[in-house]
């Protein structure tokens, strides 16, 4: 495997311990809203910025320097590699046939509204 699919690999796992670190600073920034406790030891800066960064830094050094997952990793890069996506034109068609149903089946949908809320009111009446 080359070296550019190393460095893909090594930033989607960087960007998911930046993501996790993100996600955990928003939850003890919204528990700390809501717990006396947490608001307490989240006064604290070592612990409001440390613990993201701890986790964040620990969960990406974790996925990068396991083997299995490493592994795992080449291996999703090879199969997404073989993925043959579809030419432009075969994304327009396909696009507008979508449109097409989605209006057909709008129409069908309405008009069995239209009757069902016509056969109701006449049984009300």
């Amino acid at each position: 495997m080359n070296k550019i699919n190393e460095k893909i690999i090594t930033l989607s796992f960087a960007v998911f311990g930046f993501l996790l670190g993100l996600s955990v600073h928003l939850i003890l920034k919204s528990f700390s809203a809501a717990f006396a406790f947490i608001a307490r030891v989240n006064e604290n800066d070592l612990f409001k910025h440390g613990v993201p960064v701890v986790l964040g830094l620990g969960i990406f050094i974790y996925l990068q320097f396991n083997k299995k997952t490493m592994d795992w990793a080449r291996e999703v890069y090879q199969e997404i590699s073989k993925v043959v996506f579809p030419s432009k034109s075969d994304t327009s068609a396909l696009t507008i046939v979508v449109i097409v149903f989605v209006l057909i089946s709008s129409v069908i949908i309405t008009l069995f509204d239209f009757v069902s809320s016509f056969i109701v009111k006449g049984i009300i009446n």
